[in-house]
């Protein structure tokens, strides 16, 4: 053999070794491709085995605090679509009366019952346990309690009379503590029950204008957490809805004095119908879902702010775990032209002062 073949031959066993070690990664990369969509198709299947049994509304006794106008009215309506018993709790008893008459049009049977309690729940624990217990005495036991009731207030800190502080408080957090210490005795003997907290989006991120609603939101997913690791034994799943802005009465009211800071961020995430709310948190609360999230926004608010938040399937941790990452990135800019928004209001109310002090001078 000529040293020129013999240099061809071997060049040529030098590449087709190095070439293995190129494709190497790549091998290496389909197989843990392969193994991660087995291991997904393998969570896929067994995740409805460790997940909540549904809970079937048709017959099921329905209590819904602030369940005379809003999102609330709408779950009592879902519900009686699908054939549960409601007791509406409410204060203003005009409201529930009117209430009363569009929940009764859903019937899909003669069977069906609305029951009417005015009560403020936020105020006397004694009167809500008694309002509770007349109302199971007429429908039953509750299967399902939607805890509703609630107010909403924006504007800057500092502009914000303190007594409201205390107000919100009352009626987001305890308005929603009473109702469910009332039921979750005899839910736990019964070893079967549905408890819904509906929070609000402030309720995962603090906004500008909400330093009185936010953390009466966020107080309700520390409760909903932990009254679930204490209920979970008994078969008792607790769920916590996150609605957007929604179409509501309460939610005219609010912008009515509303910052523009606070506007300008809300419509980024534009607003809903409480008929599609409803929908979604029946189905959600049914399926004994912790989180019940609404849209993209909804979905990615969830996923970074699960935290230790339980999950009711694998899939649902994996997807998390997954899109953690991408939804941080996303969110960093989404919280940039936040700020960029309540700077730029700054800049045009010092430069509208301004103005007018010239405007005095002159």
């Amino acid at each position: 053999m000529s040293s020129e073949e013999a240099l061809g031959s071997t060049l040529s066993n030098w590449l087709s070794f190095n070439s293995w070690w190129l494709l190497l990664p790549f091998v290496m990369l389909l197989v843990v491709a392969a193994f991660i969509v087995a291991f997904v198709l393998l969570l896929y299947m067994i995740s409805p085995l460790i997940s909540p049994k549904p809970l079937k509304l048709n017959g099921a006794h329905v209590v819904v605090t602030g369940g005379s106008s809003g999102i609330g009215k709408c779950i009592a309506m879902e519900c009686y679509r699908h054939g549960a018993f409601i007791t509406l709790v409410a204060r203003d008893e005009h409201k529930l009366v009117q209430a009363k008459k569009e929940v009764e049009k859903c019937a899909i049977n003669d069977k069906q019952v609305v029951l009417c309690i005015s009560v403020d729940v936020s105020k006397d624990y004694n009167q809500v346990e008694s309002v509770i217990k007349q109302a199971q005495e007429k429908l039953g036991p509750v299967d399902m309690l939607v805890n509703c009731a609630g107010t909403s207030i924006s504007g800057k800190f500092e502009e914000v009379e303190v007594d409201r502080f205390k107000k919100l408080m009352e009626v987001n957090y305890l308005g929603s503590v009473y109702p469910t210490r009332a039921v979750v005795t005899t839910m736990k003997e019964r070893r079967m029950g549905r408890i819904m907290f509906v929070s609000s989006q402030a309720g995962q991120i603090g906004l500008f204008g909400y330093t009185a609603y936010s953390p009466s939101k966020f107080a309700l997913r520390g409760l909903a957490e932990a009254l679930q690791m204490e209920m979970k034994p008994y078969n008792i799943y607790v769920t916590v809805a996150y609605p957007p802005d929604t179409d509501t009465p309460g939610f005219a009211e609010e912008n009515k004095t509303k910052p523009l800071e606070t506007k300008l961020i809300s419509e980024t995430a534009g607003v809903c119908q409480p008929e599609q709310v409803a929908k979604i948190v029946v189905k959600d609360a049914v399926q004994g879902n912790f989180t019940s999230s609404f849209g993209p926004d909804g979905y990615m608010l969830s996923a970074l702010t699960c935290g230790m938040s339980p999950v009711t399937s694998i899939t649902e941790g994996l997807q998390q775990i997954v899109t953690m990452g991408l939804f941080r990135t996303i969110a960093l800019f989404y919280l940039g032209s936040f700020d960029s928004i309540v700077r730029r209001c700054m800049i045009q109310r010092e430069q509208s002062k301004a103005a007018d002090k010239r405007d005095k001078r002159e």
